[in-house]
């Protein structure tokens, strides 16, 4: 993760600002939509680009596949995720 330098405070209503450098270094538009994830004791956020993020990671990527006929979005490493778990839960029946 590379550093920026910049520190913010939260407001009183748990806000914070980007500064103009950053929003302007990313695309960022006035009240352009932004993810919120969490990873570990980390916040990360990210531009919001609605149906491209896999329902297992959360990751968005060109790569990531639609099946069930588009109501199932994953990325390889989602897919991944989802063949062990179905081989696990077959070798139970």
């Amino acid at each position: 993760m590379k550093s920026t330098g910049m520190v913010r405070k939260i407001d009183e209503l748990g806000r914070i600002v980007l500064p103009k450098e950053l929003r302007r270094t990313l695309n960022l538009e006035q009240r352009e939509p932004i993810e919120i994830f969490v990873e570990e004791e980390k916040v990360i956020l990210r531009k919001y680009q609605p149906g491209k993020a896999c329902m297992i990671t959360g990751e968005i990527s060109e790569e990531n596949m639609v099946l069930a006929d588009g109501k199932l979005i994953v990325s390889p490493r989602g897919l991944e995720i989802i063949s062990r778990d179905i081989q696990k839960v077959t070798e139970k029946v």
